[in-house]
């Protein structure tokens, strides 16, 4: 986007991200920005960072959009994610109802891609979720001091095969691999889980692979890691994180640094993976990233 809107909406779900694409927005001149909050996801830290909070349960997708075009915005982002039990939980309105019924399959694209033509129709448009955000979307390069090992590079490439391979059937973004071992794909669990889930079965040092699908859809759903994902790896006792370069967003990047190399964590981003039957990715370039 060439010009910055006098005014967004946020869909706001939960974790700090919500929070940080206020603040980045209100910087780079946004005027009004107006939250559509979800009770018990987001965090009430969202009310003084915008003008207008309108908090809803998950579920009522009618209200959502009605808060929405009531706001009078015509740009809107969806930022941080829901609990995935959650969704399961929870009563879902009539409208939320009558959309997932016209969906062949259901998963993030189909349904975040409903919810945009929805949203358009209302005249609001979805934009990328990493607006207001693309300088915490570091370029390929070794963000930690320690370079990975011989295993742990060798895992990577092994994990971002696979990570872009079950992406792009829609199972997880996330992969753990030890020694050339899948460890654990991330499913409907989310990436915390799977990544404890892989200490449980495979003990220390597993490395995380996280990347977003080959044609990702970036309104919705991009990677994002901040400094709680380094507590679920610290736990896990995995020794390495590669991301994606230009398509995953760090939160708190600096601090993420500093707690990474306090941990001797190997973090990474990567040149843009692929998938087998694409041609191969270009090897990171392994130096410093300034």
């Amino acid at each position: 986007m060439t010009t910055t809107p006098e005014s967004i909406g946020i869909i706001a779900g939960r974790g700090a991200y919500p929070l940080m694409l206020a603040e980045s927005a209100r910087k780079q001149g946004v005027k009004h920005i107006v939250a559509v909050a979800f009770k018990k996801e987001t965090r009430p830290g969202i009310e003084p960072l915008v003008d207008e909070t309108h908090w809803i349960t998950l579920g009522q997708y009618g209200q959502m959009l009605k808060e929405l075009e009531q706001s009078g915005v015509k740009t809107a982002v969806m930022a941080g994610q829901i609990t995935p039990t959650h969704l399961f939980r929870v009563r879902l309105d009539a409208k939320l109802i009558e959309l997932l019924k016209k969906l062949k399959d259901r998963n993030a694209e189909t349904i975040f891609g409903a919810i945009a033509e929805d949203l358009q129709k209302i005249g609001i448009e979805l934009m990328h979720a990493s607006m207001f955000m693309e300088s915490h979307m570091p370029p390929a390069g070794l963000l930690s001091k320690r370079a990975p090992t011989e295993s742990e590079a060798a895992d990577i490439e092994l994990g971002l095969k696979i990570a872009k391979t079950t992406s792009k059937l829609d199972i997880g973004q996330t992969v753990v691999i030890k020694e050339g071992t899948v460890l654990a794909v991330e499913a409907f669990e989310g990436t915390d889980d799977t990544i404890l889930r892989a200490g449980t079965l495979g003990g220390p040092g597993s490395v995380v692979v996280k990347v977003a699908k080959p044609d990702h859809d970036m309104r919705f759903d991009i990677p994002v890691v901040g400094l709680h994902t380094l507590k679920v790896i610290k736990k896990a006792k995995a020794t390495a994180l590669a991301l994606e370069a230009g398509r995953a967003i760090l939160l708190d990047k600096e601090e993420l640094i500093k707690q990474a190399d306090k941990m001797n964590l190997c973090l990474t981003i990567e040149g843009r993976a692929s998938c087998p039957s694409e041609p191969e990715a270009t090897p990171a370039n392994r130096t410093k990233d300034t």
